[in-house]
């Protein structure tokens, strides 16, 4: 069996994030960079399937510049057996990333693509759907829990919907989006971050792929929050009613 994951490099969750000079982006220096927790959980499942599986080989995949080596070098220390880093200078965008990791799974021939549900930087949420749209093929996403059939040619996905937990059979080569409460992800042993630096990473530049990788939008503008005001106490409920209905404008 073979299983692909995606990979993404964003910040650490606890850096603080300042709006570069331009405002169209974020500065990056003395940023802490890592893998994007829900692709993390995505390779702790991958990896827990091929414990489960013999035979089964873990391909990580990550698309952006050589600093992404780092975050694939984890994901090789954690267990995985190799990755594939596609070079590009440029951040693409959603689709365009679709459409590199259909090109790779094309090439690959994996039984099982595996993405983190969204990545924390943008949150866009559609990298798994659209690949499984290109592909054409069965999809689940926000999983909570993967069961493979007992031939290795099905699986079970429970996922979370909004009235609560939803069940659904899936024939494989199938895609998955990994929600949070999937799994805990394991820390990469000593000896896995040896054996890392020999695992193969192979790097492909973007533009030998010959997909269209060209940007269809454009960040005009960043703007940090608004700083949360005080607070203030009321004398009655009734003055309370007064400031939700003329002031919050909520009641």
């Amino acid at each position: 069996m073979k299983i692909l994951v995606t990979v993404k490099r964003v910040p650490d969750p606890e850096t603080v994030i300042k709006i570069g000079p331009d405002g169209t982006g974020i500065t990056t220096d003395n940023v802490k960079w890592v893998i994007n927790p829900f692709d993390e959980i995505a390779i702790e499942e991958a990896l827990r399937i091929k414990e489960k599986v013999s035979g089964t080989e873990v391909i990580l995949v990550s698309i952006g510049q050589k600093t992404a080596q780092e975050q694939l070098r984890t994901g090789l220390a954690m267990g995985a057996d190799r990755a594939i880093l596609v070079l590009s200078e440029q951040t693409l965008e959603p689709l365009a990333i679709a459409r590199v990791v259909k090109k790779l799974v094309e090439t690959e021939k994996p039984d099982l693509v595996v993405l983190g549900k969204q990545a924390i930087d943008d949150d866009s949420n559609c990298v798994g759907q659209m690949v499984a749209e290109l592909l054409g093929w069965p999809q689940a996403t926000f999983a909570s829990k993967i069961e493979l059939g007992g031939d290795n040619k099905s699986a079970k996905v429970t996922r979370e919907v909004d009235g609560g937990l939803e069940t659904v059979g899936i024939p494989l080569p199938a895609v998955v989006t990994a929600d949070l409460r999937l799994n805990e992800p394991r820390y990469a042993s000593l000896p896995g971050i040896m054996k890392a630096r020999k695992k193969e990473l192979k790097e492909i530049p973007v533009a030998d792929l010959g997909v269209d990788v060209t940007p269809k939008l454009k960040v005009l503008k960043l703007e940090t929050p608004p700083k949360r005001t005080g607070g203030r106490k009321v004398g009655s409920v009734q003055e309370l009613v007064q400031v939700l209905h003329n002031e919050a404008k909520v009641i």
